[in-house]
């Protein structure tokens, strides 16, 4: 998988402006921001790190988690993604023109994911969920593997809910906080969700409570400590001004310890960390004796299999800026 082949780069030109707008609307209401201690341990100590779009990035001093910190509060959240020009731009021009590319390059890998899983840790049956479904292709790439009788959507956006409805899933239209499933769940799975929502810890305490008992949730984010986000830092995607919570491996473990779930894997999957790097080095985001001589001229390497090899090797070290947690209900 490329970059360009889910974020198409001629159309993500006019993104910027689009971005821009929903910076814009998050300072005019920067002075309602609240300060937060680690979303991760609860821990006050931290560090402060830098500035990014205009939000505070801190380290807790206790577990390492990057978070930002004053932030907006779980209301302002509600409203900014409801108005999120960004969100629109994307829904608009980006995921048609790269639906089927997503589906193979993304989505299948993931049910793939989930069915080694369910093969290892005895998942199948019951009900699945997905928190945040959006376009519904999770969804139907799991329906396709028949590992579970019932599958439900969690999407609160009107548009992408009906997505939903039309594949002919259980669709509820509303935001996670104030579902109640009808039955628990036997899994709960939600990707590049948490590292997004104002009180993680209060989002794993919801899947507790609508999971059967020994039921499990599955969490994708970022990992601030991978390949990609070490070296790039604040230069790296993952430091954006949606992503409020970055967490460690360690420091994920922590939190869904602290919600009631053992970890029954934790994995970093991510394929594209070389990738990143090279088009950051490339575009003059970074530079090379922050990286490294040697890490720069593996990543440069004009025989495309050296790069490649170095990916599979941040992948088999289990240092992707990109992990998955699966976690059990005790």
């Amino acid at each position: 998988m490329k970059i360009d082949d889910i974020r198409p780069d001629a159309l993500m030109a006019g993104q910027g402006a689009a971005m821009q707008r929903d910076l814009d609307w998050l300072a005019q209401r920067k002075q309602a921001f609240v300060d937060v201690d680690c979303p991760a341990c609860g821990a006050a100590a931290r560090r402060h790190l830098y500035e990014k779009f205009g939000m505070a990035h801190q380290r807790c001093t206790s577990c390492g988690t990057q978070y930002v910190s004053p932030r907006p509060t779980a209301d302002m959240l509600g409203a900014f993604y409801a108005q999120s020009s960004n969100y629109a731009y994307w829904a608009r021009y980006i995921f048609p023109a790269s639906r089927e590319t997503r589906r193979t390059a993304v989505f299948g890998p993931r049910a793939a994911i989930v069915a080694d899983l369910a093969r290892r840790h005895e998942l199948g049956g019951g009900t699945m969920v997905e928190v945040g479904a959006a376009h519904g292709l999770f969804c139907e790439e799991i329906r396709k593997l028949a590992l579970f009788e019932h599958i439900v959507a969690i999407e609160p956006t009107p548009a992408l809910a009906q997505e939903c409805r039309e594949l002919g899933f259980d669709t509820i239209e509303s935001p996670w906080e104030r579902v109640v499933l009808e039955r628990p769940a036997s899994l709960i799975a939600n990707f590049e969700v948490i590292e997004h929502l104002f009180d993680p810890a209060a989002f794993l305490r919801w899947s507790h409570a609508n999971l059967v008992a020994g039921g499990h949730v599955l969490v994708s984010c970022p990992n601030i400590e991978g390949f990609e986000t070490l070296l790039l830092g604040a230069a790296s995607g993952a430091v954006d001004h949606e992503h409020l919570n970055l967490f460690t491996p360690s420091s994920l473990s922590l939190l869904a310890g602290r919600c009631g779930f053992k970890v029954a894997s934790l994995t970093t999957p991510g394929e594209l960390d070389v990738e990143l790097v090279r088009r950051a080095l490339d575009a003059g985001d970074v530079g090379a004796e922050a990286v490294g001589p040697v890490l720069s001229r593996l990543i440069r390497h004009p025989d495309a299999s050296v790069p490649a090899t170095l990916q599979a090797l941040v992948h088999r070290a289990g240092l992707s800026s990109h992990m998955v947690l699966l976690g059990q209900k005790v």
